[in-house]
C-alpha cells in the first residue's frame, strides 16, 4: 500500500474533526446555550426582561433589582479571599526529598509571570455563573523579543466564554476530563482579522457549503470561526535497558540514543540487556477551520490534553453531561422580583390627586391649560359649564373624579414570599452581616459555617481543577525544562523569588556515573491542592493569636518568646530586616526550625564566631579539673602498685628462708 501524503493525512484529520464536533455541538448545543444565558441574565443590564416578559411589560416600567449580583459578588469574593495552594508531594521513597519544594516553587513562579489569577478568576466566575468554565496551559518563550533565545516556560491563559468555545470528548466522563481523547477550542474572527492573519489560505466565502442543513456554521458573513483541535494518539516507543557491572539498570528511549550516548553507557560499563516496546501517550495539536487544517502544530509537551474545566454544578442525565452555576435556580424568583417592583413603581407613579372627568365640550379651548395643568402648576383652570337644551346650566364642573390607585393586599403579601424564597435560593448571606458584637464566638462559628457550606460545591471544584493544573503543568515541566545547568525563577510561600539550576551533573560515588540533581524528569509525585486563606492573612491571624497569648500569660521568658514571634510577622514598610532578624534569634533560641539552608549559616556563623571569655575560662576550668582527677587517678595506681611490689618482694625473702607466705596485707610473723 502506497504511504499517504501530508495532505492526505491533513485531510483525513480534518474529516474525522468536523464529524467528532458535530456530534459534541448537537449533544452540547442546548446545555452550553443556557450556560451562557444564566451569565448573562446577572451580568448584563437588561437582560433580565429578554423574551415574552418584556413584550408584556413595554411601555411600562422595568426595574432590576438584581439579588443575584450582590450574591455572586459575594462567592467571588470569598473565592478570591481563599486562594487554593497546590503542592507536590513523594510518591516513593527513590525521590529526592528536595525535589517537592522545588517542584512547587517552580510552579509559583510559572503562575506569578503568566498572570495565572487572571485565568483562575475568569474560569471561576464562569463556571459559579452559568456552570462552565476553563484556562489552559501553553508553552511559550521566556524571552518573546529574543529571536535566539529558544528557551520555554509555561504559562496559564484564560479561555473566554468557555461554555460556547471549548468543548471535550463526548465519552470523557471524569470531571477534569483526564480521560478525553479529543477536544476542541473555538475562537471567533472577522473576515478580515481571518484573511490577515491567514493570508495564504482560501478565503472564508470560497469555504465549501454541504447541501444539508449545517449543525455549526463554521463561517457567516460577519464572523469566521477557527478551532485549536487535540488529538490523543498512541505513538510507539522502545526504551533500551542497559545493565552495568554492579547489576545497576538505566533506561534509555531509542529515539534518544545517539552515539554519545552509547559510548558514556558503554565507558562506564554498561551493556544493553533488553528492549522493550510500549504505546506513549501524546497529544498531537493542530489548527483547522471550515474547509482545511490550517496548521499541523504537532506534539505538544506533556502527555495531557492541556485544558482545565471548572464547573459550579455538574451531573449527567440521559448519557449527557449537564451543569449550571448559582444562577439557574433563582431566574424566577428574581424575574418575579422584578415584576413586583415594576408594578409598585408605575402604581406609585400614578398621580396621588384625584382627575376631573370632563365632556369633550367642557374643555375645548382649554385643552392645553388642563395639560399642562400638573407642569406649569396654574393657579386656576378653566371650563365650560354643560348646558340643557333650553340653554340652562346642567353642571357647572368636573362630571365625576377618578380614584387614587392603591397596591393591592395579595402583591405586598407576595413581595414578602418573593423575597424569603430569593434568600433560600441564593443563600442567607446577609445572616452573617447582621450579627452583633456581642454575639458569641459559638453562634459566630455556627452561622460561618452555614454560610460556607452554601459555596463550599464551588470551592471543593476549583480544588479539584487546580490539582489538575498542577498535574497537567508537571507533564509538560518533565519535556520544557530540560537544558542542563538552566537557572529558573522559583518563588516561595511568602512570596520570595529565588533562582533554582536544574540538571546539575554529578558523580554518583557509588557507581561513578554521571547523574544530574534537580533532574525534573525523575520521581514520582502527587499533587496536593488546598483551600485556605492567603499567606498575609495567615500572617494577620497568627499575630492577633500571639498578642491574646501574650496578654494572659505570666512566665517572663514565655513572654519574651511570644514578643520575639510576633515582631518576627508583623507587615509594614521597613520591616523585612526586623522580621529577618527576629527569625534568626527565635532559630538560635530554638523555637523556629530552621531551613537547610540556614542550618548551614548557623552552623558556619558557630565555626567562624570569636571565642566567648566566659566560655573560655569555663572550659579552661573544666580541663583543669579533670587534669586534677587524672593526677590523683595516677597517684592511686602507683601507691597500689608500690604496695603490690612490696609485697612481692617479701613473698620472694619468705621463700628464701622457707617460711609460710603472708597474705597481701598482712606481717610476716617475727
Amino acid at each position: 500500500m502506497a504511504r499517504k501524503t501530508k495532505a492526505e493525512v491533513l485531510a483525513a484529520v480534518h474529516e474525522r474533526a468536523l464529524k467528532r464536533f458535530k456530534a459534541i455541538w448537537q449533544a452540547m448545543y442546548e446545555e452550553r446555550t443556557n450556560c451562557q444565558a444564566d451569565r448573562r441574565f446577572y451580568s448584563i443590564a437588561g437582560a433580565q426582561w429578554e423574551g415574552n416578559l418584556g413584550e408584556q411589560f413595554k411601555n411600562k416600567p422595568m426595574f432590576e433589582i438584581n439579588k443575584i449580583s450582590l450574591a455572586m459578588t459575594r462567592i467571588f469574593n470569598e473565592y478570591r479571599n481563599n486562594r487554593i495552594g497546590v503542592q507536590f508531594r513523594r510518591k516513593d521513597e527513590d525521590t529526592s526529598e528536595k525535589s517537592p519544594d522545588m517542584l512547587t516553587g517552580l510552579f509559583r513562579a510559572d503562575e506569578q509571570d503568566s498572570g495565572a489569577q487572571e485565568a483562575y478568576d475568569n474560569a471561576f466566575e464562569e463556571g459559579v455563573g452559568g456552570g462552565f468554565g476553563c484556562w489552559r496551559l501553553r508553552n511559550v518563550k521566556e524571552e518573546e523579543d529574543d529571536d535566539d533565545d529558544e528557551r520555554q516556560r509555561i504559562a496559564m491563559e484564560p479561555i473566554y466564554d468557555a461554555d460556547l468555545s471549548v468543548f471535550f470528548d463526548l465519552d470523557a466522563k471524569r470531571y477534569d476530563k483526564k480521560d478525553a481523547d479529543h477536544a476542541f477550542v473555538l475562537s471567533s474572527l472577522s473576515p478580515d482579522g481571518y484573511e490577515s492573519k491567514y493570508p495564504d489560505f482560501p478565503k472564508p466565502a470560497s469555504f465549501p457549503r454541504p447541501l444539508e442543513a449545517q449543525v455549526f456554521d463554521w463561517w457567516r458573513p460577519t464572523v469566521v470561526y477557527v478551532a485549536e483541535y487535540y488529538e490523543v494518539v498512541k505513538k510507539p516507543t522502545t526504551e533500551v535497558y542497559f545493565k552495568g557491572l554492579d547489576g545497576t539498570e538505566e533506561e534509555v528511549e531509542l529515539d534518544d540514543l545517539d552515539e554519545e550516548t552509547l559510548a558514556d553507557l558503554q565507558a562506564r560499563g554498561f551493556v544493553e540487556d533488553r528492549r522493550e516496546t510500549n504505546k506513549k501517550r501524546r497529544v498531537h495539536k493542530y489548527i483547522l477551520n471550515g474547509a482545511e487544517v490550517i496548521e499541523d502544530c504537532g506534539l505538544i509537551a506533556g502527555p495531557n490534553i492541556p485544558l482545565v474545566p471548572f464547573y459550579g454544578k455538574r451531573w449527567f442525565v440521559a448519557n449527557v453531561e449537564r451543569c449550571c452555576g448559582h444562577v439557574r435556580t433563582s431566574k424566577d424568583a428574581q424575574r418575579l422580583k422584578n415584576m413586583q417592583t415594576s408594578r409598585l413603581a408605575e402604581i406609585a407613579a400614578m398621580s396621588a390627586i384625584e382627575k376631573p372627568i370632563f365632556a369633550p365640550q367642557q374643555i375645548k379651548g382649554f385643552e392645553k391649560y388642563w395639560a399642562e395643568d400638573n407642569v406649569e402648576n396654574y393657579p386656576y383652570a378653566l371650563a365650560h359649564p354643560l348646558r340643557n337644551p333650553d340653554d340652562s346650566i346642567a353642571v357647572a364642573g368636573p362630571q365625576a373624579y377618578t380614584k387614587a390607585p392603591s397596591i393591592p393586599p395579595a402583591m405586598a403579601a407576595l413581595l414578602q414570599v418573593t423575597e424569603q424564597d430569593m434568600q433560600d435560593l441564593l443563600g442567607n448571606q446577609q445572616a452573617g452581616e447582621q450579627l452583633q458584637a456581642n454575639v458569641s464566638a459559638k453562634a459566630v462559628e455556627l452561622v460561618q459555617g452555614k454560610l460556607d457550606m452554601q459555596t463550599f460545591i464551588y470551592m471543593d471544584n476549583a480544588k479539584k481543577s487546580a490539582q489538575r493544573a498542577a498535574e497537567i503543568w508537571l507533564g509538560m515541566a518533565r519535556e520544557v525544562y530540560v537544558e542542563e545547568g538552566r537557572k529558573l525563577k522559583s518563588v516561595s510561600e511568602q512570596g520570595k523569588a529565588e533562582f533554582v539550576t536544574i540538571m546539575q551533573p554529578a558523580i554518583d560515588p557509588k557507581t561513578s556515573a554521571t547523574t544530574y540533581d534537580n533532574d525534573l524528569s525523575k520521581g514520582r509525585f502527587d499533587v496536593i491542592a488546598d483551600v485556605g486563606p492567603s499567606y498575609q492573612t495567615r500572617r494577620d491571624a497568627t499575630v492577633r493569636s500571639l498578642t491574646g497569648v501574650l496578654t494572659a500569660t505570666q512566665d517572663p521568658e514565655i513572654a519574651s518568646i511570644l514578643t520575639s514571634m510576633i515582631l518576627m510577622n508583623i507587615d509594614g514598610e521597613g520591616l523585612e530586616d526586623l522580621n529577618a532578624y527576629m527569625r534568626k534569634r527565635n532559630i538560635a533560641r530554638g523555637v523556629v526550625k530552621p531551613t537547610d539552608e540556614e542550618a548551614k549559616e548557623l552552623e558556619e556563623a558557630k565555626a567562624n564566631a570569636p571565642a566567648d571569655p566566659q566560655a573560655e575560662y569555663m572550659k579552661a576550668a573544666a580541663d583543669q579539673a579533670t587534669a586534677d582527677a587524672t593526677l590523683k587517678r595516677a597517684k592511686t595506681a602507683e601507691t597500689v602498685a608500690s604496695a603490690g611490689l612490696k609485697h612481692a618482694q617479701t613473698v620472694a625473702t619468705m621463700i628464701e628462708a622457707h617460711q609460710p607466705v603472708p597474705a597481701v596485707g598482712a606481717l610476716p610473723a617475727a
